[in-house]
């Protein structure tokens, strides 16, 4: 069975726009409300996914990372990752940074983020995933523009 989940933002919560979206489109996935520390994040993201598998994670920002190292650390279990503008330049604070992962990997990052500036970003997304496909957008980092374009039936289903 397939498990979906939506991982927000830090200054974000499972009622923004990306999460009332995904609540509408894919009744059943899991949606969360995520405050607090990295450390407390990743303890609520693991409670919420234990025991789980045939899992889909979809990560925006700060959520993006959360999913990497969810993924990093659960990666059978783990079937593929949607990153959006995802905070992977804080990789290089993690353990986790000189891992790869070969869960099949989309990033959608908006050339003209300045939250998380693309530069900062591709060389981590490539050195860490071995299937990735990476979609660079006309677009800054809430992809307003590009974010209801994405195939999502595609990517979810």
């Amino acid at each position: 069975m397939t498990v979906r989940i939506f991982i927000h933002g830090l200054e974000s919560s499972n009622q923004g726009t990306k999460g009332l979206f995904f609540k509408r489109e894919f009744p059943d996935m899991i949606i969360p409300n995520f405050p607090g520390t990295l450390q407390e994040r990743m303890r609520k993201l693991n409670r919420t996914l234990s025991k789980q598998s045939g899992i889909r994670l979809v990560g925006s920002s700060f959520g993006g990372l959360m999913a990497t190292l969810f993924a990093l650390e659960n990666e059978s279990r783990v079937e593929r990752m949607i990153l959006l503008a995802p905070a992977l330049n804080l990789m290089a604070f993690s353990d986790a940074r000189e891992r790869e992962s070969s869960v099949p990997t989309w990033i959608y990052h908006g050339k003209d983020d300045k939250v998380i500036p693309l530069g900062t970003i591709e060389g981590v997304a490539k050195k860490t995933f071995r299937h990735l496909t990476l979609h660079v957008a006309d677009d800054d980092h809430y992809l307003h523009k590009t974010f209801k374009g994405i195939d999502w039936q595609e990517l979810l289903n």
